[in-house]
């Protein structure tokens, strides 16, 4: 059964993160080189010196202990008694939809906190309460304060089976789903695996392949700027997936001892892929760089976070969605997010009732555009009440 959940992280853990934060032996740099090797030397070492002197982890600590979490074990298929941490905020409408928010890598369940309350109380925010949505928005496997598992094989598909037992223990019989990067495929599977109660999936990283009886030469204007800036991608963007993907326990050792190299690996994704052109405190504050940093590093779960890229690339034929999403599908599309195609591609995957495209917004829309995501959030399931 559920349990009220409190983070508390001992004093003994935030003095020792101090005292390595002051003993970090830092690395050389390419003269002028910027962020073009990777993260920044200078940055990071500024950002490392606010982490030891000026972040206050207990403000946000208490700040995200005012968020109702919670821990329970659910079972599913393949898995017994498996413990998740879950966000679970009621909603303040006449009618709230039950919604599972599933955040992605490298973020946590702080994803949520910008559109927790618009979603649940949306007369509070300038908003219908007939939107209202009661918002259950749990820690993927090994990440946050979930359980880090000890076997292999906690995927994506185990994950939306979790999440739907999750749902059941919960007591919503019909409820919604809705993700970006992880959570984008794990929505999806939850959308395919549960289809009897999932009412409709909303994704913020759509997942297309152009058809396969059409060659690049006859791709439109559009499709070639998409086929393109996908191979740059792969080309320049793709090395940690190929690391955390095949061999991630020999990463974990520096970046669960260094908190430098912690930072470093996810502060260079947080600005490579929102839109801040350069300049990641454009979207982001450096607490809230931090705060997520911080989960990572307290709950000693950037291990367990990166193997769920190596049971993706060991099983994607279990992991990716295995078929075309019937159920109605709800896509926003955000300028700098690293993954999109053109709606023809998407309508493969999915049986598409809305589509939002967006001037500005990058990779980790629930953090950088709250309220455009949320209102699309509320336009796509308006229809489905």
């Amino acid at each position: 059964m559920p349990e009220p959940f409190k983070i508390d992280v001992p004093d003994t853990e935030i003095r020792d993160l101090k005292r390595r934060l002051a003993q970090t032996r830092w690395p050389s740099e390419v003269a002028d080189s910027g962020w073009q090797y990777g993260s920044n030397l200078a940055y990071m070492q500024e950002l490392c010196e606010y982490w030891r002197t000026g972040y206050d982890w207990r403000v946000q600590e208490t700040y995200l202990n005012r968020i109702p979490q919670f821990t329970t074990q659910v079972s599913a298929d393949g898995v017994e008694d498996y413990t998740v941490h879950y966000v679970h905020q009621e909603g303040n409408g006449p009618n709230p939809i039950p919604l599972v928010f599933t955040h992605g890598w490298p973020g946590t369940f702080y994803e949520v906190v910008k559109i927790l309350g618009p979603l649940t109380d949306p007369a509070a925010h300038g908003g219908d309460p007939a939107d209202a949505f009661t918002v259950v928005a749990p820690s993927l496997p090994g990440y946050g304060f979930s359980q880090i598992p000890t076997s292999g094989g906690f995927g994506q598909k185990r994950t939306a089976l979790l999440w739907g037992a999750l749902m059941e223990q919960l007591g919503y019989e019909q409820y919604g789903a809705q993700g970006g990067d992880w959570g984008s495929i794990v929505t999806s599977q939850v959308a395919f695996q549960h289809p009897e109660h999932c009412i409709g999936s909303h994704v913020n990283m759509p997942i297309g392949r152009p058809p396969a009886d059409k060659s690049p030469e006859e791709f439109t204007d559009e499709e070639k700027a998409v086929a393109g800036k996908m191979a740059q991608w792969q080309e320049q963007e793709t090395g940690y997936q190929a690391i955390q993907g095949t061999k991630p326990q020999t990463l974990a050792y520096g970046l669960t001892d260094s908190p430098a190299g912690l930072a470093a690996w996810i502060t260079e994704k947080w600005r490579s892929w929102s839109d801040c052109d350069g300049d990641i405190e454009k979207r982001f504050t450096k607490d809230e760089i931090l705060t997520n940093i911080s989960i990572y590093w307290f709950g000693q779960t950037i291990n367990s976070s990166t193997r769920y890229y190596y049971e993706m690339r060991q099983n994607q034929a279990e992991n990716f969605v295995p078929g075309r999403v019937e159920s109605p599908v709800g896509i926003s599309v955000f300028p700098g997010e690293i993954i999109t195609a053109p709606r023809s591609w998407c309508e493969q995957t999915y049986n598409i009732t809305h589509w939002s495209v967006h001037d500005r917004g990058g990779h980790f829309a629930a953090l950088e555009e709250p309220d455009l995501l949320v209102q699309d959030i509320r336009d796509f399931f308006r229809p489905l009440r």
